[in-house]
């Protein structure tokens, strides 16, 4: 196994709730890493038919075969049980009792703050980030490999080709999670607004233009955004809303959780399509924030990211408010530092009345240089901002 930053965090979170959910992405590795950090604990999916059957029957018995505790896997499948548990934890004060598991993030969730809220620790585990995949053999030596490769821990695990996998992958989730929903009838459609989509990373989501562009209500659009987010397929990056005297855009950026999964929908399997495409600066951008969301919620943090833009166009990819500061980065998968790529940091800048020198460009190259206008980051050492 591959060590998550994760299980640190899983851990704490188990001496102090009687409940830790975890959540994230279907192949993420949920059930790898809490069988891995819960090791004391059995292990019982409700993927199976018969345990699944016995808790929908008989919750009470089937708790009780389970009385000093297990994993729970998919347990959204069965959400009678969750009444039953809140029966059991009001009358103990034991602590990492039950590792609650789900990829079905939208039903989990539902059920849990309908009977269990206040007695969960909720903890979201994505694919892996870069720095958890750092220095180990065969991984991609440039951020266009890692691009096009993704992170999801099959791809780095087994031996299977990366975007043969992630079609594989893609299929699944529409044919499985996607069929069991009220609101998406034509899964053709569904699977042209994902390619859509992924043609539209780090742009601002017009809902108006995908509704036309689909033959669907706008409505519709927004239902099935909305799957994708709870589902861990994309995400979306808010417009920062302090104005500093200035009109700003209030519609949001969307990215994918996965580069890997982005570029299969696009249809770019190689490294000479991937360089000829003009989403290849779009998919560096969503490289960088993705990853530093991912670190983020590794280590137990919701991450509070924005972007930046203007009426006038100017704009900065991306603001992280650690709760102390903001901290301003602008991403330019170039390769070779040009000094006026720092312009839209050193407007802000002024703007805000941040001093320059605490804000970052991360591009694609390989030197890190510490400049007035700027701290210039090599794609390779960015990761130093969430540790400073």
């Amino acid at each position: 196994m591959i060590p998550r930053t994760l299980a640190k965090k899983l851990l704490k979170s188990a001496k102090g709730f009687p409940i830790v959910a975890i959540t994230g992405p279907r192949q993420s590795g949920k059930t790898v890493l809490a069988k891995n950090t819960f090791k004391r604990l059995p292990y019982v999916t409700m993927e199976n038919m018969d345990t699944r059957e016995y808790a929908l029957s008989d919750p009470r018995g089937f708790l009780e075969s389970v009385k000093d505790g297990a994993i729970l896997d998919e347990v959204q499948r069965v959400p009678s049980l969750f009444s039953y548990l809140q029966e059991v934890l009001d009358n103990s004060k034991k602590r990492g009792w039950f590792i609650l598991t789900g990829s079905e993030h939208f039903s989990l969730s539902e059920k849990i703050s309908q009977s269990l809220a206040g007695r969960v620790a909720y903890k979201n585990l994505l694919p892996f980030s870069l720095q958890e995949l750092e220095g180990r053999p065969k991984t991609p030596k440039t951020w266009e490999d890692w691009i096009l490769k993704g992170f999801y821990p099959s791809v780095h695990t087994e031996k299977v080709d990366s975007h043969e996998w992630l079609e594989s992958y893609a299929s699944s989730y529409i044919e499985r999670d996607v069929r069991l929903l009220k609101n998406v009838h034509d899964l053709s459609t569904f699977r042209t607004f994902l390619q859509l989509c992924a043609g539209r990373i780090g742009q601002l989501l017009n809902i108006s233009n995908l509704s036309t562009e689909l033959g669907v209500s706008a409505n519709t659009v927004k239902s099935w955004i909305s799957i994708l987010e709870t589902s861990f397929i994309i995400f979306l990056l808010k417009p920062h809303h302090k104005n500093f005297k200035k009109r700003l855009v209030k519609m949001p950026k969307l990215y994918f959780w996965d580069t890997g999964l982005a570029t299969m929908l696009l249809g770019i399997k190689n490294r000479s399509q991937l360089d000829l495409h003009p989403i290849k600066s779009a998919l560096f951008e969503n490289l960088i924030i993705a990853d530093l969301a991912k670190q983020a919620y590794h280590h137990g943090e919701n991450p509070s990211l924005f972007f930046w833009r203007d009426s006038t166009g100017h704009e900065v990819d991306l603001l992280w408010d650690t709760g102390l500061k903001l901290i301003p980065i602008e991403i330019k998968s170039g390769k070779t530092i040009k000094e006026d790529w720092a312009d839209s940091l050193k407007f802000w800048c002024n703007l805000s009345g941040v001093v320059p020198s605490n804000s970052y460009l991360v591009y694609g190259g390989e030197i890190t240089q510490k400049r007035k206008s700027a701290n210039f980051l090599s794609w390779k050492d960015w990761s130093s901002i969430f540790h400073d």
